[in-house]
């Protein structure tokens, strides 16, 4: 049975607890729908050379998907278009099915970070946002936007973040986890310079197509190894803002880490803990122990939650990291989204489940 037919839970209306959803893919029915905000030159680039994306194949993706567009069989929208791409059909299919309050847009299909040419890729991000605002927020009062930049140029990064700042229908600054360098190198440090100014977290999914395989060891042979290397990839990523000394700079920065899992997020601490007794010379900058910045600054979306064979392992890691620091996803319309009632094996006591499921991303967020 299909989660579009999963009966609709029933509850009393002061006793429910509507979600929020901090990663839903909205896609553009196809590319050109981006025109509409693109300048002639920039529409001209994208009709006659298209996305060209730091990767080492000449179109597709790096890797197979388990199914289409790496949805679910059943959210293709009848009308026609990619799944996500039909505002109407998302509503019945998932923000009135599970009953979902705000749900946080992240969209794939186009991100101008990815992009080689500099001005198509700021051209680009600013098109995105737009059809998100115009499209999507502006249609559906649920829905909330994250500001898309050009991350690899820290300059019209801060533009388009003013550009949006401010704004209640974006709540987020959105960057990919796999850059050119590692995203603590001081060289995006006016990124988080505007986001720590605005008051806005900056959302880091995992994803990009940098150039550099997603592994330590070169690129993998299957989508298998790639999909569960994300974990490394996030560990890494967080190791570069702490050891780089981002949050002793930025000391108000909120980053959620979006679509990584958080199982590996307490040996990243207890490793990275073990080697600063030795190592802190090195980086005097740091003002506590690196495991305390994980505690403080990052959250971590629950899609793909991890499901050890014995649940009170899971349990001992959502002790250390912390329940505040975990934010509900469902990753809707992908093949491994996670539905609300079947996401957790163990159980949840009432004070956890309502910081989880909405509580958390409405303090991370600011939502009302």
């Amino acid at each position: 049975m299909s989660t579009s037919t999963l009966p609709r839970p029933e509850a009393p209306a002061a006793s429910r607890l509507r979600l929020i959803d901090c990663d839903i893919h909205p896609a553009p029915r196809d590319l050109a729908v981006l025109d509409r905000w693109l300048p002639e030159r920039w529409r001209r680039h994208r009709q006659e050379y298209g996305l060209r994306l730091r990767q080492p194949f000449a179109t597709g993706h790096p890797y197979p998907k388990a199914t289409p567009a790496l949805s679910r069989y059943d959210s293709w929208p009848p009308g026609g278009g990619p799944p996500g791409s039909d505002l109407e059909f998302m509503r019945q299919q998932h923000l009135d099915l599970l009953d979902i309050e705000y749900g946080m847009l992240q969209p794939l299909a186009a991100r101008g970070m990815d992009e080689r040419n500099p001005g198509f890729a700021a051209a680009l991000s600013s098109a995105v946002n737009d059809w998100m605002r115009e499209d999507w927020t502006a249609r559906e009062p649920r829905l909330k936007a994250t500001i898309a930049i050009p991350g690899e140029d820290a300059a019209a990064s801060v533009r388009e973040i003013e550009r949006w700042a401010g704004q209640r229908d974006f709540v987020q600054i959105a960057m990919v986890s796999r850059a050119l360098e590692p995203l603590g190198r001081q060289r995006y440090w006016p990124i988080y310079e505007a986001a720590e100014h605005h008051g806005l977290p900056l959302g880091l999914h995992s994803l990009g197509t940098s150039g550099h395989p997603v592994t330590g060891g070169g690129w993998p042979s299957f989508y298998f190894e790639e999909h569960q290397a994300v974990a490394m990839s996030m560990a890494a990523l967080c190791a570069s803002f702490i050891l780089e000394g981002v949050f002793d700079r930025f000391p108000r920065l909120k980053i959620v880490i979006i679509e990584g899992g958080f199982g590996w997020v307490p040996s990243l601490g207890w490793r990275m803990d073990g080697l600063w007794r030795s190592l802190r010379s090195e980086v005097p900058h740091l003002q506590r122990k690196p495991s305390d910045y994980l505690k403080s600054h990052l959250w971590f979306t629950t899609q793909p939650v991890e499901e050890p064979e014995r649940p009170e392992h899971l349990r001992r890691l959502i002790d250390w990291i912390g329940r505040d620091r975990l934010l509900f996803a469902t990753d809707y319309p992908h093949w491994d989204s996670d539905d609300p009632r079947y996401a957790f094996k163990l159980p949840l006591s009432e004070p956890e489940r309502r910081a989880i499921l909405a509580g958390n991303a409405r303090a991370v967020y600011g939502l009302a």
